[in-house]
């Protein structure tokens, strides 16, 4: 209940298309029960005292003598009820139809529309989050979250909503129809009921469980489609073609096995619905002959009723079958609520300030971190650095020292367990995300560029920029002249994570990018890994004038990049070992005079 309520919730922002549509589909119900009583007329005062055989000629005789005929064997009397009964019928499935039409385009309206905005809140809430977050979910879960199991809560929520209200007052309608007859045999044939509600509530927490269980198959299937093809070249390189497709086999043939259970668990309540209901018929009919010989009930009076009756069943069934399905979306809506739930790793504290400009530098001050998913892993502990505003810091060291993790605690991808890190001398935890980000440019060694033009790459979030700023950041980054030569220049669409450039262009598209942005503060992670020597020097020279006027912080594996650096800063497991300039730290006889050599005296390049 508490789930269904928190989806309702999201269709209060459309209550009067909800209202409209509850209005319209009880007048729809009240019809299908007004149905039911016109049966009674008719056999009642219409069909009661015309020949067992009078229609039959009727429909044999010329046109001419119907007129004729008809007032030979219907008294006037029964004509004239059967036109008003003729007339209600037809006037009564119009009215139905226009309200059930109107009915069912307001609550299906609201309910895409509420569902529209639950998956934008889940889209928000997930992009919120930290990096802990997204190392402790794959994409393609949190692709089937955001898209199949709100698909399931929109099908509930829309057509099956409507199905519910339409369903609902025609019940209602035709109990109020079979209790107006014969209150008696109204509670008779209800007391079947009991029989086919407690097994449906059953089957339908079953069908919850298994709705759950098929949305996380759906996830391991859409996570092997993901990776899969975004590492097709590696699938090749390996000849893993038939591995990934006995993986995915494998996957859809566990999915295949959670929808055919839950078809099993949907399709067994009809059945059971269908045998109580034949057993009551059965116990009305026989019930009734006694009844008619003994004058107590008309023919007319039995006949409305059963027909009610009848009619009663389909909604029951759909209601069941609406029941089933609904546990089915709160099934799948679990997993959507854990996450907007689930509380933000890097959250803003309540008034946090906005920086309005960067001047004095970054301070880590005694700074501790673990990762939260590794508690007994990699940490850094106590940590005392200061960046300067205007120099160029750079971070060196073994593989896994904690260069890019200590780069990472500066904008607040994640926190620091003890200590602070400060931004001219405020704790960035007490500053608005926003404004702190904007004051850092990144250039990674993993380049993401999205699957777009090369214009919308360059001026990434910033929709408001003129062609020309463009230009100039792409001149200053060294691209503009291999991007003239793009097949459509600026509007080239660049393909998945930028696959129809080089290694080099791509890093190149990125410092345009950070060009663009401006931002005071830059760091530089691995920006030169990877490359050749020919994209390596040109990207070189796009980062020294990307560098120009900022306090930087690099971390470089390639020692060459960072022999001018104000300050090089040696860590290993997470400790400062050595702080120095290169010419101070080259024959200190430490850490990072054992790491130049390794990289340049074997090559004759210990000199540069």
């Amino acid at each position: 209940m508490k789930e269904l309520l928190r989806l309702l919730r999201y269709g209060r922002r459309y209550w009067p298309h909800l209202a409209g549509s509850v209005v319209l589909m009880a007048v729809a119900g009240a019809a299908q029960g007004i149905l039911a009583l016109l049966i009674k007329p008719i056999f009642d005062r219409v069909l009661s005292n015309a020949p067992a055989t009078g229609l039959t000629p009727l429909l044999s005789k010329p046109i001419l003598n119907h007129q004729i005929y008809l007032e030979q064997i219907v008294p006037l009397e029964h004509r004239t009820i059967w036109t008003l009964v003729a007339v209600a019928i037809l006037g009564v499935y119009l009215i139905k139809g226009i309200c059930d039409y109107i009915g069912n385009y307001l609550i299906s309206y609201a309910g895409f529309s509420s569902v529209t905005d639950l998956r934008n809140a889940v889209f928000d809430k997930v992009l919120k989050q930290g990096a802990e977050f997204f190392e402790a979910h794959s994409t393609g879960q949190l692709m089937s979250s955001i898209m199949n199991d709100v698909d399931k809560v929109q099908v509930a929520t829309s057509q099956i909503l409507a199905d519910l209200l339409r369903q609902f007052f025609a019940a209602a309608a035709l109990l109020l129809v079979l209790f107006s007859n014969n209150w008696t045999l109204a509670l008779v044939s209800l007391v079947v009921l009991p029989a086919i509600m407690l097994p449906t509530t059953r089957i339908g927490r079953r069908i919850r469980r298994t709705s759950r269980r098929t949305q996380e198959r759906q996830a391991d299937l859409n996570q092997i489609l993901q990776e899969t093809l975004s590492g097709h070249m590696v699938v090749k390189a390996f000849g893993a073609e038939g591995y990934e497709s006995q993986r995915f086999r494998e996957a859809a043939r566990r999915l295949l096995k959670t929808n055919v259970r839950y078809v099993l668990q949907q399709a067994l309540a009809s059945p059971l619905i269908d045998l109580c209901a034949a057993v009551t018929i059965v116990a009305l009919l026989t019930y009734a002959r006694v009844q008619i010989r003994a004058g107590t009930l008309t023919a007319g009076d039995f006949t409305s009723f059963v027909m009610a009756l009848i009619l009663l069943l389909e909604p029951v069934k759909r209601l069941v079958g609406i029941h089933n399905i609904f546990q089915q979306a709160l099934g799948a809506s679990q997993k959507v609520f854990e996450h907007l739930a689930r509380a933000e790793d890097i959250a803003e504290k309540p008034g946090a300030v906005r920086p309005a400009r960067f001047e004095t530098g970054v301070v880590f001050e005694r700074v501790s971190f673990r990762y939260p998913g590794a508690p007994n892993g990699f940490q850094i502990q106590g940590l005392d650095l200061e960046v300067k505003a205007g120099e160029v810091v750079a971070l060196v060291g073994p593989s896994g020292g904690g260069k890019t993790t200590l780069a990472n605690l500066v904008p607040r991808f994640y926190d620091v367990t003890e200590g602070a890190v400060k931004v001219d001398g405020r704790d960035v935890r007490d500053l608005d995300l926003a404004g702190l980000r904007a004051l850092i440019g990144i250039v990674a060694q993993d380049t993401f560029l999205f699957n777009d033009t090369v214009a919308r790459n360059i001026g990434y979030g910033r929709p408001d920029l003129k062609p020309g700023d463009l230009q100039r950041a792409a001149q200053t980054a060294l691209a503009h002249e291999f991007i003239l030569r793009l097949p459509e220049g600026y509007d080239t669409v660049i393909g998945d994570r930028g696959v129809k450039l080089s290694g080099g262009q791509r890093q190149r598209l990125a410092i345009a990018r950070a060009l663009l942005k401006n931002a005071p503060l830059l760091i530089l992670d691995e920006a030169t890994s990877h490359l050749d020597t020919e994209s390596e020097v040109l990207v070189q020279k796009a980062l020294a004038n990307l560098m120009e006027h900022r306090t930087v912080i690099v971390i470089a594996h390639r020692l060459s990049t960072i022999r001018r650096a104000d300050k090089i800063v040696v860590l290993e497991r997470g400790r400062i070992r050595e702080t120095g300039t290169h010419d101070e730290l080259v024959n200190h006889g430490g850490i990072y005079q054992r790491l130049h050599e390794l990289q340049f005296v074997d090559a004759g390049m210990a000199e540069l």
